[in-house]
């Protein structure tokens, strides 16, 4: 199926993730990014472990991100953290630790079913400073200059309008403030099969664009300090591929210099400088 509109994208991506609030992380870890059951093999592109973290709370871990942003955020006490495509809370609950009770949580995600599992997630374990909203994180239901830190685990390359997100995360971030965020980029070209595969769409992979342009909008939306703070390849097992690739293209793409990464980045919104009090000669100053 060919996807033409990113209203179409987001619906897919959507009702797939409803479906993913419903299973089990172990359901989730052994299929495409959470996508269905598609492989013999285990393919988890999401290979850290989040259990020595600080806040790590299982019932919100859907085994889903391809990183660990929050452990390279430097969140502080007090901070306020937006975290985008917050799925059940698992890394909005990690934040809180880092944030104590003086800070803020705010999870946003496009998906009711996660809203729901989050929330919940929240009430039982009384955490009253992280609060989930739904809504669509190119026009993130918050307002400007409120965040001390973004984070957020291999969700914008499932969004078709990724200058839109980097352009939100401008607009919420404080002065100075920052983001570190997990994704999935590619070096060279997926094959075309893929990229029109809805199932891989929301697996996380096709979705995903060139690691030099998305370097490249978080440039030109005036972030400072751009650092790749992690890389690691993600290897997707023949048996998948095989499914979308003849066996000579299938053959071109493993031998080939293409690959699939994932990154965790940081950067930084510049702190924006004061206009003079008055025009020289004026006697104001």
């Amino acid at each position: 199926m060919i996807m033409k509109t990113e209203a179409q994208l987001k619906e897919i991506v959507r009702q797939k993730y409803a479906e993913i609030a419903a299973q089990d992380k172990e359901t989730n870890m052994s299929s495409c990014c959470g996508s269905g059951g598609c492989s013999t093999e285990v393919y988890n592109i999401m290979s850290d472990d989040y259990t020595s973290l600080e806040g790590y709370n299982p019932d919100a871990d859907l085994g889903l991100g391809c990183g660990l942003p929050t452990q390279f955020a430097r969140i502080k006490q007090g901070d306020v953290v937006i975290d985008l495509g917050s799925g059940a809370g698992n890394d909005c609950f990690i934040a809180r630790h880092e944030t104590g009770d003086s800070g803020k949580v705010i999870g946003i995600d496009f998906t009711p079913e996660m809203i729901a599992k989050a929330r919940t997630n929240a009430e039982v374990r009384g955490f009253h400073n992280v609060e989930f909203r739904q809504g669509d994180i190119e026009h993130m239901p918050v307002s400007a200059n409120i965040a001390d830190v973004v984070v957020s685990n291999c969700v914008l390359n499932l969004v078709p309008n990724k200058d839109g997100v980097f352009k939100e995360i401008y607009r919420v971030l404080k002065p100075g403030g920052h983001f570190s965020i997990s994704d999935v980029v590619l070096v060279g070209h997926l094959p075309k099969p893929l990229q029109e595969a809805a199932e891989m769409y929301a697996g996380c992979v096709s979705g995903a664009i060139q690691k030099d342009v998305y370097l490249e909008l978080i440039r030109n939306n005036g972030f400072h300090d751009i650092v790749i703070q992690k890389e690691k390849p993600i290897i997707i097992p023949d048996d998948i591929l095989s499914t979308y690739l003849s066996a000579d293209d299938l053959a071109a793409f493993t031998s080939g210099r293409t690959g699939i990464y994932s990154i965790t980045v940081f950067a930084r919104k510049p702190i924006e400088q004061k206009e003079a009090c008055c025009t020289p000669g004026s006697g104001c100053c």
